[in-house]
């Protein structure tokens, strides 16, 4: 196992609930590197943090390593299909509600 693909699951494994299902594939082509990441579906949130903020720090990390070592390094985290992830939290009504209506205010100024 090369030492990206090493770190890459140390890492993950540190953050996840189920470390024991934390498989990972590396795959080297004209491109680079490649490691596809297959971790527990519940997993997923952590690994991919608040909008995608962990999963961005991990891939940041991994391109250091790869640096270091000359070669270019991705990471892809596999999902199955029809995975149970839920859909996104729209931000709420109350937002677009308490704006002020400036249609009105235009239509009684006057010059």
């Amino acid at each position: 196992m090369e030492k990206d693909q090493e770190f890459v699951e140390y890492l993950v494994r540190a953050l996840v609930d189920h470390p024991t299902d934390v498989k990972t594939e590396r795959t080297v082509d004209e491109m680079g590197v490649l490691i596809t990441l297959h971790l527990n579906p519940e997993d997923m949130g952590q690994v991919i943090g608040r909008q995608g903020q962990t999963a961005k720090s991990i891939r940041t990390l991994l391109r250091v390593v790869g640096a270091k070592h000359k070669s270019r390094v991705n990471l892809k985290i596999y999902e199955p299909e029809g995975s149970r992830r839920g859909p996104r939290r729209e931000e709420s009504q109350s937002t677009t509600a308490s704006e002020p209506e400036l249609s009105s205010d235009i239509d009684d100024f006057k010059l």
